[in-house]
């Protein structure tokens, strides 16, 4: 019989604590083993139960959330799965908690609508469960024997709901838009905002441009890319639509469009589009991969980040098959190893890298002059 993932709520409202038992309990991989209204009765329950995860609410008595986790990762590192209001307020909050080594976060279930109160059971139960299997940044290296038996299919593979082609049909890249112009794409999802943190701050200001998706909510980008901004020393905006994309510059897809890289003349420009989820994601990586791998061709670096799931691996391909030069992180420096592996086993990278490297190795490829769509022999995997 496999393991069950033993969860602590811990939540200062009675209402979120019941609603948030009764969703966890209705995954058959996952038991709820107690709850909490503040974080010293959580102190006491987790030396108690020994729970694998924490859904931690931010605003509590006595101690704030944050302090908390903070206490928390210095002296028991585990996973830790932030419980946010989707607002501006709540963003800049649960950012904070990332950078403390938060693995994820889930929006505060509501009882007000049956069908997003469905819609949310099936992400929280999912990250919930990833969490599980998650690398905790601050935690000593687990060893083989002592990692939590992986249910891959379930925990890490989420099934795709649409693919990229009902926002962008799949094409080849046209000979006239062989562009010499460098452009770097990112896609990142769980673990991905202090991943893509590292990467932007080892990057110097005159980088070629650099698009991002990252899976977030609306209410999240802004102040995430506001966040990103401060701490590097490229420039970094929420993409607006029509906005060009160019040198020194990062474009972060909005929390709830689609970004596309398009032509613009010579240069390319930022296109959102508001059509369904791709991978039961908007914005989706696919749509992000394909539009660079269809307008960008052989000048471009994909780069696949942490994340649950395989969105991007199929849109990596196609920049692989258009000539681009593509790097996954690898598994020890993930917070979840899913979406580049993804990638990786599907073989849609040439090298997969520590994210420590990445952002060396990147530079380094696009002061390489590339020829055609012709890959390296030495950086062909």
């Amino acid at each position: 019989m496999e393991e069950k993932v033993k969860v602590l709520v811990v939540d200062d409202s009675a209402t979120i604590r019941r609603l948030l038992t009764q969703i966890l309990s209705s995954d058959p991989q996952i038991e709820v083993v107690g709850s909490a209204p503040d974080p010293y009765v959580a102190r006491d329950k987790i030396k108690a139960l020994d729970p694998d995860v924490l859904t931690l609410d931010v605003e509590m008595p006595r101690m704030d959330g944050l302090a908390f986790l903070r206490n928390l990762m210095r002296l028991r590192p585990m996973p830790v799965v932030m419980c946010s209001t989707l607002t501006q307020a709540g963003a800049t909050t649960t950012l904070e908690a990332l950078e403390l080594g938060a693995v994820d976060f889930i929006a505060k279930p509501s009882v007000e609508n049956l069908g997003e109160l469905r819609a949310a059971t099936e992400e929280i139960t999912a990250k919930v469960k990833a969490a599980a299997l998650a690398h905790v940044r601050t935690a000593p290296e687990r060893t083989a024997s002592e990692r939590r038996p992986a249910p891959e299919q379930t925990a890490l593979v989420v099934p795709e709901k649409y693919d990229a082609s009902i926002i962008l049909p799949r094409r080849a890249l046209s000979a006239q838009r062989r562009s010499m112009q460098r452009l770097i794409a990112i896609g990142a999802s769980t673990g991905g905002t202090e991943a893509i943190k590292e990467v932007l701050m080892d990057m110097p200001p005159d980088s070629p441009a650099v698009v991002i998706t990252q899976h977030i909510p609306q209410a999240f980008s802004g102040p995430f890319a506001r966040r990103m901004n401060a701490h590097c020393d490229l420039t970094v905006h929420e993409a607006q639509d029509g906005q060009p994309i160019e040198p020194g510059h990062v474009y972060i897809a909005p929390g709830d469009q689609h970004l596309l890289v398009v032509p613009d003349g010579a240069g390319f420009r930022c296109e959102l589009n508001d059509g369904p989820p791709v991978n039961r994601h908007r914005p989706s990586v696919d749509v992000l991969f394909r539009s660079v791998a269809q307008n960008v061709g052989a000048s471009a670096i994909g780069v696949m980040l942490t994340g649950m799931g395989r969105d991007g691996a199929a849109g990596m391909q196609e920049m692989r098959e258009a000539g681009a030069l593509n790097f996954v992180q690898d598994e020890a420096t993930s917070v979840v190893w899913g979406m580049p592996r993804a990638a990786w086993e599907l073989g849609a990278a040439h090298e997969m890298l520590p994210l420590e490297a990445i952002a060396a190795r990147v530079i380094e490829a696009a002061r390489t002059p590339r020829v055609g769509s012709r890959i390296p022999s030495e950086a062909a995997g």
